[in-house]
């Protein structure tokens, strides 16, 4: 018997199980070890909130993660069933039964499994830990290990932790919205409850309205954050939150008042920009940095690799500034949509092509006000992006001439698979008023797009058009 009829064998049996969920919980101490995750599975697919808590309680191994799965119960309300059946282990719960759980895992991530493979007995055991909170369990258990090689352990003078340290990652939205506050509530007594031995990890954090959610952010452990995300607060509470997220990957900002721009404050935003070593990720939306963009890139580590700048005013001097910086060579992931960045001239964005050519997967110029003379000019550094995969220019005035001159060039792209187009200016009774567009045309420039792409044999490049 292969290993997939194995599976597809433990999966059936994990659904017989849950046809009786009472009878189910009642044999958890009973079911073997190997039926533990797709029982699991199929729990948390099918929502059944007592069984899943009733299963982390006597969880069998050192960490359960939600990984890919999805349900059609209320998020919340799955989370939280997890969360209650979570128990502190006492120390030294060494025997080879009994529950064993010491890192749940309530993050969505497509490329985790539901537990590690179980590389050995001593930290780590899973590889989604903390690594740099102090309440850790590897800095916990570092501590103890220093302790224990410099023979304090065995004096006695320094008491053993009467519970094992564990871990609940859990990525949390601040919306305001009274369910979301009512988890966040739940969440906050949960580890009360069991302060000292519970660390809770949040690793991407969302913020809507600073102003509402201080009191939660004194509750957080904010070393922890990777991925920070901001709306709607003004830049003197990013500069206090930048100040304690020494760690994060990913930092996007969004509605950022410009009236709060006062010149210390922009001074002290970049001063907490520049000490985030680790980033790699930034995307400012409505941010005005017109002629500011050099002081950005001053600071931000050279291996940037995406940046998105929609709605931020950028001028020529702007374009002109990220062409010549050291980002420029790394960056993968590049947005400048809603820019009017090519209305006086095209040379600075046609250099930019080409210095980001080796790298560049995924162009964003959305609403730029591109001409058909401009996109001719700026087409052979485009064409030497080989590395491009998706490119996205919708809401410029194209005409359909040029547009199929570009679908000509783009074709010897072969790992270009996506392009979001602009509805052609004829498909239109008047440029930019879109009530106007004539749906039969624009189905007729669909059809010859395709037609050409079936003929250069790129029949898995998807153009789509797009409209207002």
């Amino acid at each position: 018997m292969d290993q997939k009829t194995t599976v597809t064998l433990l999966e059936l049996a994990a659904k017989s199980l849950l046809n009786n969920e009472p009878a189910a919980i009642h044999a958890l101490d009973e079911i073997p070890r190997d039926l533990f995750v797709p029982l699991f599975n199929a729990a948390f697919l099918g929502g059944h909130k007592t069984m899943l808590k009733a299963m982390v309680q006597v969880w069998p191994f050192r960490c359960l993660h939600i990984g890919s799965l999805n349900t059609r119960e209320s998020y919340y309300d799955i989370l939280e069933a997890m969360i209650d059946g979570l128990q502190i282990l006492p120390a030294q719960n060494s025997s080879s039964w009994g529950p064993k759980l010491r890192i749940l895992d309530l993050r969505r991530d497509l490329d985790c499994e539901t537990i590690c493979s179980e590389i050995g007995t001593a930290f780590p055991f899973c590889f989604q830990s903390c690594i740099y909170s102090q309440c850790s369990i590897l800095k916990i258990e570092e501590a103890q290990h220093s302790v224990r090689c410099l023979g304090i352990g065995n004096s006695g003078s320094e008491p053993q932790s009467a519970q094992e340290p564990m871990e609940l990652l859990v990525d949390i939205s601040l919306n305001s919205t009274v369910r979301t506050e009512q988890f966040l509530s739940f969440l906050c007594s949960k580890v009360q409850q069991n302060l000292g031995s519970l660390h809770l990890c949040c690793r991407s954090l969302q913020i809507d309205r600073m102003s509402a959610h201080k009191s939660i952010l004194q509750f957080l452990d904010l070393g922890c954050i990777e991925h920070l995300e901001m709306d709607q607060a003004n830049l003197s509470e990013v500069v206090t939150l930048l100040a304690r997220v020494i760690h994060l990957n990913s930092l996007t900002l969004c509605n950022i008042p410009f009236k709060s721009y006062q010149r210390r404050t922009f001074r002290s935003f970049l001063l907490w920009l520049g000490q985030l070593d680790n980033l790699q990720e930034l995307s400012l939306t409505f941010f005005c940095l017109t002629d500011q963009l050099h002081k950005l890139l001053r600071v931000v580590p050279p291996q940037l690799d995406t940046l998105y700048l929609p709605f931020c005013s950028l001028s020529n001097r702007d374009v002109t500034v990220l062409s010549q910086s050291s980002q420029a060579t790394h960056l993968r992931v590049l947005s400048l949509s809603n820019n009017q960045i090519f209305s006086e001239v095209y040379e600075p964005f046609q250099t930019l092509l080409e210095k980001v050519s080796s790298t560049l997967q995924h162009l964003e110029i959305n609403d730029c006000m591109i001409t058909d003379a401009t996109l001719s000019a700026v087409l052979p550094a485009l064409s030497h992006c080989t590395h491009l995969r998706v490119l996205s220019f919708a809401f410029n005035p194209i005409t359909m001439p040029v547009l199929k001159s570009l679908l000509q060039h783009l074709t010897s792209l072969m790992k270009l698979k996506y392009v979001t187009y602009p509805v052609p200016v004829h498909c239109y009774e008047e440029w930019d008023f879109h009530e106007s567009l004539d749906r039969q045309k624009l189905a007729e420039v669909q059809a010859q797009l395709e037609a050409m792409l079936h003929g250069a044999q790129r029949d898995d490049m998807t153009w789509a058009a797009y409209s207002k």
